[in-house]
């Protein structure tokens, strides 16, 4: 059962009880819950596993390949970094935040099937966004309300290209989708937002500036790069 488990469920799950950790054993949390997701994301064969049936589908949480892979040895490097950087940070409120993204990182990039993905993409979303209202100023609060907005957005799209795709294929496999019907667009519009595409990345230099410093090595180094590996 342990073997098919996501990395990402991992730091999920201690981001979520981190509130309830001491606040000077919180640092040292997100420095071992890394290497505990990277322990176990070692030990992960290739092929596809945590098959869950909802709704009449059937969800692959966890599909290991050399790309995934890759993404997230990165991912979880630099998750340890950036708590690392952080350790000075006494607040609660970023280091549960801050699990959850990088967490919610991982499971988009071993999702096997895009409603996996969509679940991660929009926990990605909400979780990242309090990195930048951690800094408790207007200017914080406003952009990370636009942030969330055009975030959310992105989510509909992918949600929406998904729905629409399903009803034209009968399949949610998270592979190869090609641009030739409405429900692909959609989907790689979800993707180009996420991604920053030229015009359609104002979202970022407009909320990263306002995190809080240790926030923003964070919010560089998933949301971006979760979306570069879809698009692959």
């Amino acid at each position: 059962m342990i073997a098919e488990l996501s990395p990402g469920l991992i730091l999920i799950a201690g981001g979520l009880v981190t509130p309830l950790v001491p606040a000077r054993l919180r640092p040292l949390l997100m420095l071992v819950l890394p290497l505990v997701a990277f322990t176990h994301l070692l030990t992960l064969p290739f092929g596809e596993f945590g098959q869950v049936q909802a709704m009449h589908l059937s969800l692959v949480t966890l599909r290991v390949d050399k790309l995934s892979l890759l993404f997230g040895y990165v991912f979880l490097l630099a998750a340890f970094l950036g708590g690392l950087y952080a350790l000075h940070v006494r607040d609660a409120v970023q280091h549960s935040s801050g699990l959850i993204y990088a967490g919610s990182a991982l499971g988009a990039v071993f999702a096997g099937d895009l409603v996996t993905l969509f679940i991660f993409w929009e926990g990605i979303a909400i979780a990242s966004v309090f990195l930048i209202w951690a800094a408790r100023n207007e200017h914080a609060y406003r952009a990370g309300m636009r942030y969330l907005i055009v975030q959310i957005g992105s989510g509909v799209l992918l949600l929406a290209g998904i729905l629409i795709h399903y009803r034209q294929t009968g399949s949610i496999a998270f592979g190869a989708i090609g641009l030739g019907s409405p429900g692909a667009i959609l989907i790689l519009l979800a993707f180009g937002i996420k991604s920053a595409f030229p015009l359609l990345h104002n979202w970022l230099p407009d909320a990263y500036p306002e995190a809080t410093v240790s926030g923003t090595v964070l919010l560089s180094s998933f949301t971006t790069k979760v979306a570069v590996h879809a698009l692959a």
